[in-house]
């Protein structure tokens, strides 16, 4: 498994240099990435600050907890519902 390259605060820096005027093909060559790289993060990341960025990490957590505990709930519930539909 590769592992991730660039952080976060480093891919918003190099979003900002490009807004300052740095043409992108120069930024690839320096930062070593590809176009298609390039704009994928700014497909992404585009507008964010780094306090953004961080806000937006733990609002993810966030839901990825309660979208188990939603999936544990439903299970448990189906699960009585199967043992109240049998014939005691």
């Amino acid at each position: 498994m590769n592992a991730k390259r660039y952080g976060e605060d480093q891919i918003i820096k190099v979003l900002k240099e490009a807004e300052s005027g740095i043409k992108v093909p120069e930024l690839c060559r320096k930062y070593g990435m590809s176009e298609p790289t390039y704009y994928n993060w700014k497909a992404k990341y585009s507008g964010m600050t780094v306090s953004d960025l961080r806000r937006l990490k733990v609002l993810e957590e966030e839901n990825r907890k309660l979208k188990r505990v939603v999936a544990d709930l439903t299970l448990d519930n189906f699960a009585l519902k199967e043992i109240n539909a049998k014939n005691w």
